[in-house]
């Protein structure tokens, strides 16, 4: 972290976003970001043993925003990060980070995989481990930018959805849509340093209007007005896995949810249930669990809050609509 003894609040911000503007425009310039569309798009994966409709699902945390969705034959990888207590990871423009926590599993650990949704590339969310080793076949959902990054890497299966837009996926009888949510991680003065981000409704089941199970991933987003078109288009999200950590970049600058965000954000999506990930795994994560947990007493709804530690599961089953 970078410690600024001289300069007040609003001078070592100015100066610090001035810094990393120079930085940014740089960047930018060698590397444009593609154009985005809002078109659906279809993946269709070998049927296997896919599962029956009414099958048990189940959300495994393996520790920061990494999950593993298993329901209806799917098994679903989110934001892949593997590193080690005392590893780092390159957020940009000569920032690191360090890991403070194990992962429940290692990579090699994991059962085949069918996708992985990705909110955005940053390697808290995608290291450098998972981009040696993951297969390279392995279907991958984010940001056009992201999958534009992940192409120059070397994974030949991306799709990459502008807000809105959707993945459509067949494996057997069993289907999934997925849709890019809004998500901004950052206020507007920062939004343009940092990687475009996606929050994700996953949809299970063939009728869409009318799904077995609806979940909702919120990315690495703070909470801003378009949130609020969520539950408009997408009524009835039986859960919401929330990334929180109030992570704050040189010790300042907040570019995730803290515990009154996450709070906030159930209240805006509604869930039936909320499981909180992505949170003291990292020291850019400034929001400790237990200040959700205390906004959540606080807001009566503990009862609607499952926490995991590392390697627990949490079960569901398709509630009656």
């Amino acid at each position: 972290m970078l410690h600024h003894r001289l300069l007040g609040r609003a001078a070592m911000s100015a100066a610090l976003v001035c810094s990393l503007s120079i930085c940014i425009g740089a960047h930018a310039q060698q590397a444009p970001a593609p154009a985005a569309t809002a078109a659906t798009q279809t993946l269709t994966l070998p049927a296997g043993s896919a599962a029956p409709a009414v099958a048990e699902g189940s959300v495994q945390f393996i520790g920061t925003a990494t999950v593993l969705i298993r329901y209806q034959g799917f098994t679903i990888l989110t934001d892949p990060n593997f590193l080690h207590k005392g590893d780092h990871v390159h957020l940009g423009y000569g920032l690191t980070s360090e890991r403070l926590t194990n992962p429940a599993i290692d990579l090699d650990q994991l059962p085949p995989i069918d996708l992985v949704v990705l909110s955005h590339m940053h390697e808290d969310h995608f290291d450098k481990l998972v981009q040696e080793k993951l297969a390279k076949d392995t279907p991958i959902v984010s940001t056009p930018e992201a999958a534009e990054a992940l192409k120059q890497l070397g994974f030949t299966r991306t799709f990459g959805l502008s807000k809105w837009g959707k993945l459509e996926v067949e494996k057997g009888n069993a289907r999934l849509r997925i849709t890019a949510a809004p998500g901004r991680h950052g206020k507007l003065g920062m939004q343009a340093l940092l990687p475009t981000v996606m929050g994700s409704v996953l949809d299970f089941g063939p009728d869409t209007a009318a799904p077995s199970y609806r979940m909702y991933i919120s990315g690495d987003t703070l909470v801003y007005d378009d949130l609020q078109n969520i539950p408009q288009r997408f009524p009835g999200i039986d859960l919401a896995l929330l990334h929180l950590g109030g992570t704050r970049i040189l010790g300042v600058f907040k570019v995730t949810m803290d515990g009154k965000d996450g709070v906030q954000l159930m209240q805006i999506v509604q869930p039936r249930h909320a499981i909180p990930i992505h949170y003291n795994d990292y020291d850019v994560f400034k929001s400790p669990l237990a200040d959700f947990a205390r906004e959540v007493k606080e807001a009566g709804l503990e009862q609607k809050v499952t926490y995991l530690a590392h390697g627990q599961t949490y079960f569901f089953t398709p509630a009656r609509r």
